[in-house]
């Protein structure tokens, strides 16, 4: 298994953003350090589209592929590093998600024991302010575990307005909803999942992803996993207890750099 970290420069809202410093290191190091602490990945790699980046890596010894500035979405990075380095599983770990734990990764690799499995994210309960946020994309399942929608909108649709009657609050509350929720498919107000970019793919199916065009839902959330959906391709979602703060901005960056002193 092959962990893989997209580490692009130009990010369009955070400019840099995988080499700013946070409590002392660069982002990307905490991601590196957490990927690698995983025991069910052989190797990790980043693969970056800029020489700046390569030569962080190079003076700390992280193996590095340099990619194309072409490239649209984390995804085909991916892709082209499976190109010159072999695995059964690829781990698409975002360059932006300091917090990451080795627990996120062996939660994702979970649902590949079942082998009809070809790709699969992770998701966490939306806290009440995120509801409503564009930028914390939800996610909804099946009984199964296979998604049937991810958007920026707020997913289900409350109709009766069952909202907060029902949602976890705080951090110890979320844990004992994931697992009652795991436990019981029987709810008596919905449940809002947030959808953790992180992604599992076995390589046959990664190879397909760049050969299938851009899809309209794709296009119009702005949501490179909905390209799978579209094509009958389907992905497993695995609940996790450890939410993360994915770095967009630069609230996001203070946020982080809060939790890690």
């Amino acid at each position: 298994m092959l962990g893989v970290i997209p580490a692009r420069l130009a990010s369009t809202r955070l400019p840099r953003k995988v080499l700013r410093n946070l409590a002392g290191r660069p982002m990307l190091a905490w991601v590196y350090d957490a990927a690698s602490a995983c025991p069910q990945l052989d190797r990790v790699l980043i693969a970056t589209d800029s020489d700046e980046v390569a030569d962080l890596c190079h003076r700390n010894q992280w193996p590095v592929q340099l990619t194309s500035p072409d490239l649209p979405s984390g995804t085909d990075r991916v892709h082209a590093v499976a190109r010159h380095h072999h695995a059964d599983i690829y781990i698409n770990i975002q360059g932006d998600e300091p917090l990451l734990k080795p627990q996120h990764l062996t939660a994702l690799l979970r649902p590949f024991t079942h082998h009809h499995v070809e790709v699969s994210t992770l998701k966490v309960l939306c806290t009440p302010e995120n509801i409503a946020n564009p930028n914390a994309v939800k996610v909804v399942t099946a009984a199964d575990g296979r998604a049937l929608y991810f958007s920026r909108a707020t997913i289900p649709f409350d109709r009766d307005g069952q909202i907060g009657k029902g949602q976890a609050r705080d951090g110890a509350a979320l844990n004992k909803t994931i697992r009652e929720s795991a436990a019981s498919d029987r709810a008596t107000a919905p449940q809002y999942w947030k959808h953790i970019g992180l992604y599992a793919y076995r390589k046959t199916t990664l190879e397909r992803f760049p050969t299938l065009p851009p899809s309209l839902l794709e296009q119009t959330e702005r949501l490179e996993q909905l390209r799978f959906l579209e094509n009958g391709i389907p992905i497993y979602v695995e609940p996790t207890e450890f939410d993360t703060i994915g770095v967009d901005t630069e609230e996001d960056l203070q946020r982080v750099e809060a939790l890690l002193r």
